[in-house]
């Protein structure tokens, strides 16, 4: 799949930075989506999601191509340096798939996460939970405002 030059939004909050593609709807658990023909939809994880996991390490499905799926059922799991997560469907209908290029190559989830690091397919329809990248940014501050609220609580509470 060739990468495909398209808008972007370029966000920094704290010390995160990124581009946010302006193609893209996005979920609060850190997935995007995109629609490639009408009723199929390209998966992946964002930017942010991929600084959280670490190092990619593994991924395994638990559904197989042509399975039915719904949103929010764990279809899978994803190994990072940092953590181990399930992988969430995001969209209801058959799964089409995985990413076979992130086997041959794990980096790509981390260098190119909006394009070739892209997770797994879907044919049906997307969760209704979904926003615009505008929907994200404002999700995306509000998430690291708590986690820097958190960091900062934690480093009160201790003495030495």
């Amino acid at each position: 799949m060739a990468n495909q030059p398209h808008e972007t939004i370029y966000y920094k909050r704290a010390r995160f930075t990124t581009r946010l593609p302006v193609d893209r709807l996005y979920s609060q658990s850190h997935y995007w989506l995109v629609e490639e023909q009408p009723g199929v939809f390209r998966i992946g994880l964002t930017k942010f999601a991929t600084r959280m996991l670490g190092d990619f390490v593994e991924l395994l499905f638990a559904v197989s191509k042509g399975d039915a799926i719904d949103i929010g059922q764990a279809i899978g799991t994803i190994e990072g340096f940092k953590a181990v997560s399930e992988i969430y469907s995001v969209a209801a209908g058959e799964f089409a798939g995985g990413n076979h290029d992130l086997d041959r190559d794990p980096t790509l989830l981390e260098r190119e996460p909006y394009e070739s690091g892209w997770l797994y397919r879907v044919t049906g329809a997307r969760a209704d939970a979904t926003v615009d990248v505008h929907g994200y940014i404002g999700f995306l501050d509000a998430t690291i405002d708590r986690m820097l609220a958190d960091q900062s609580q934690g480093s009160k509470e201790k003495t030495c």
